[in-house]
């Protein structure tokens, strides 16, 4: 079970930022200083007939108890199969995770078997999904699909059982739990489904909670209702949270760092004022540029000119020197290494080493750029390591 997060909330030992005040429209910081889940150098490809697409190509950020972790980018770059492979749910074949490492609460899930991941997936960490009508299944009541994570991991059954969904439902504010467990998915609708989904990602207590934009379904009004929703769990348990958008109106009510993703890499990591107010990577910037200011009045919105590229034909050195308007010759041969600008501040871009390739350290420069792709005949060896 999950410590709550009132713990040492006396004294302020545990929080980084316990005394905050209500600065997020959701209530008070509940960030705690111990890591629950990172990633160090994550690398998730796909072997297509156009080539090697390059999904999730060296991702590393963290993620603590208590925390919100925005995850942001255009489509494509890499949020969601990031998530899959936090959760060992990538297709194989096609997909391989090729290296890297994922430590949950202190475990490298990558080294796991089969059996053992399954005993995590649903009570350590869990998963809302974009889309709660594809998510629930429809010919199951709630009931059954609430209780299923908690019969198998709990391992309880009849009245406890019951009482357990019961709690599950109302922690996600579900009106008349009681009646409403028996209803189908069609019966409820698109803000009751979405809870749903909530109420079984939290069922058995998880440790980290990753939300794939469980809101892109919902209309503005009950999309709050959601979020504060999620916020208020979050406050109970001290679970950290992955909060993948493309909203930044969502990552500033909602997340308390923000990590940028671009090509399946992260090109910016930081706190939520400080991407905001200093956007360090010329991709962060040009992000925020897109937001329509209600104080500003414009002909024409600002939008990035040119596509993210294809994954399976990256260009050489950075992905986003091609709709770069501060590219040098030094972007296109290397990719930049990262560079740390504050506590928790970190981007990858040239820019800020005055495009001077000399600045960085020879290892790092090569840790930067991506691997090498495995040849064609070696994939059997590549699945079976995977499986393993």
């Amino acid at each position: 079970m999950v410590d709550s997060p009132e713990i040492g909330r006396e004294g302020n030992e545990n929080y980084s930022d316990s005394s905050a005040a209500d600065t997020d429209g959701f209530g008070p910081s509940t960030v705690q200083d111990d890591i629950i889940l990172e990633l160090k150098n994550l690398r998730t490809y796909f072997q297509t007939s156009y080539g090697t697409v390059k999904a999730v190509d060296g991702v590393s950020y963290h993620v603590r108890r208590g925390e919100t972790l925005g995850v942001v980018g255009e489509s494509g770059s890499g949020k969601s199969v990031t998530a899959l492979s936090i959760m060992r749910l990538i297709p194989s074949p096609p997909g391989y995770i090729v290296g890297g490492e994922v430590i949950l609460d202190g475990e490298n899930v990558l080294d796991l078997s089969d059996a053992a991941m399954a005993k995590i997936r649903g009570s350590k960490v869990g998963m809302i999904l974009q889309d709660p009508m594809t998510a629930l299944n429809p010919v199951f009541n709630i009931e059954n699909q609430v209780g299923e994570a908690i019969r198998i991991h709990q391992g309880v059954k009849g009245q406890t059982l019951a009482d357990r969904i019961i709690h599950s439902l109302r922690q996600v504010r579900i009106p008349a739990a009681e009646n409403r467990m028996k209803d189908f998915p069609h019966q409820l609708s698109g803000g009751m489904r979405q809870r749903v989904v909530g109420a079984i990602s939290i069922s058995c207590a998880p440790i980290v909670l990753i939300a794939d934009e469980p809101t892109t379904a919902l209309d503005v009004t009950i999309q709050a209702g959601y979020l504060r929703l999620l916020k208020e769990i979050q406050a109970e348990t001290g679970v950290g949270i992955i909060f993948i958008t493309h909203d930044f109106g969502i990552v500033a009510k909602m997340c308390d760092r923000v990590a940028v993703m671009y090509a399946g890499r992260i090109v910016e990591t930081g706190d939520v004022r400080q991407i905001f107010n200093e956007p360090a990577h010329p991709y962060s910037e040009a992000l925020l540029a897109s937001v329509p200011k209600l104080e500003e009045r414009t002909q024409r919105l600002y939008s990035i000119e040119g596509q993210p590229p294809p994954l399976f034909d990256l260009p050489p050195g950075c992905p986003f020197a091609p709709r770069c308007e501060f590219v040098q010759d030094v972007c296109r041969e290397a990719f930049p290494v990262v560079s740390t600008l504050g506590e928790d501040h970190t981007a990858s871009c040239w820019k800020i080493m005055d495009y001077d390739m000399s600045k960085a350290d020879p290892d790092e420069l090569a840790a930067a750029q991506s691997v090498s792709v495995v040849a064609a005949e070696e994939e059997p060896e590549v699945a079976e390591v995977v499986a393993d």
